[in-house]
């Protein structure tokens, strides 16, 4: 059976470097045997998390999300950083799937638990996104995924990609075929 892999980036901005980031992570994913499952979240309508609104009626699109998410053997997120964290729009799509449905457990988590999850950034500043890295890393761990060691920062981002969408320089081109199969790996086994 195929790795599959969920490709998320948490911005929904036209242009948005961190999502040509995914793109090039879904085009790497499939070079290296598995499918990439993109996840646009701009198709889904999630409220900002609040218990009261779970308790009420999950949102179907809500429901939705985690379903994709939990098809899914691993995932590859590109975040942007928002002032030194991950974005509003991705931490909300995670706290919404890790939610427990169905007469699950508070600590289910089936979304995410025990899934390999690579994580990368893009940012037009000078640390490409270092401080949302470690952000995610810590909030992925929370919902039990484990998160391979390899990650991509992306500086200078309005810099880095050709006009075709390709990374300019063969560094980060280098870091991300690493991380790619590094996740396809890591996910494979652990379905097993």
């Amino acid at each position: 059976m195929t790795v599959r892999i969920a490709v998320i980036s948490g911005s929904v901005r036209r242009g948005s470097h961190n999502s040509a980031l995914a793109a090039l992570g879904a085009e790497r994913i499939r070079a290296a045997g598995a499918e990439a499952v993109p996840v646009d979240l701009s198709t889904y309508d999630l409220p900002v998390y609040a218990q009261d609104l779970e308790l009420q009626d999950c949102p179907s699109d809500a429901r939705r999300l985690k379903a994709t998410l939990a098809a899914c053997d691993g995932l590859l997120i590109a975040t942007p950083e928002h002032n030194g964290s991950i974005s509003t729009l991705l931490k909300n799509a995670i706290d919404w799937a890790s939610r427990p449905s169905d007469g699950e457990s508070a600590i289910a988590l089936t979304a995410f638990r025990g899934k390999a999850a690579g994580i990368m950034a893009a940012s037009i500043g000078p640390f490409g996104g270092m401080r949302a890295l470690a952000h995610l890393r810590q909030v992925l761990g929370t919902v039990q995924m484990m998160v391979i060691p390899e990650q991509l920062a992306v500086p200078l981002a309005d810099r880095a990609f050709t006009a075709e969408g390709a990374l300019a320089e063969p560094l980060p081109n280098a870091i991300l075929d690493g991380l790619v199969g590094r996740l396809v790996e890591v996910a494979g086994r652990l379905r097993a």
